[in-house]
């Protein structure tokens, strides 16, 4: 499945083409490497996504073409959620 896709079906992100524009510009690592909206996503790859000051690691534990609201957080689990300080 999609990048993109798997980020609106899961509801880590609410609307596709959010998740294209976060995934274009960098801020989503698949597996520890930088991935673009197709990039094509498995169960146990682990994403990486930086959400302004907030970086979510979460694992695909299942892949459905699509969910209800009550399905969508049993599609990954969330491994860490760290908060980033802006040194700059």
């Amino acid at each position: 499945m999609r990048l993109d896709k798997f980020l609106k079906v899961s509801r880590l992100i609410k609307r596709r083409t959010m998740a294209k524009e976060v995934s274009d510009q960098g801020r989503i690592l698949v597996n520890g490497v930088p991935a673009k909206a197709s990039t094509n996503v498995k169960v146990g790859d682990e994403l990486s996504i930086r959400f302004g000051q907030r970086q979510v690691t979460a694992k695909i534990d299942r892949i459905q073409e699509n969910s209800r609201k009550e399905e969508a957080a049993e599609m990954y689990t969330i491994v860490s959620e760290e908060r980033l300080n802006d040194t700059e």
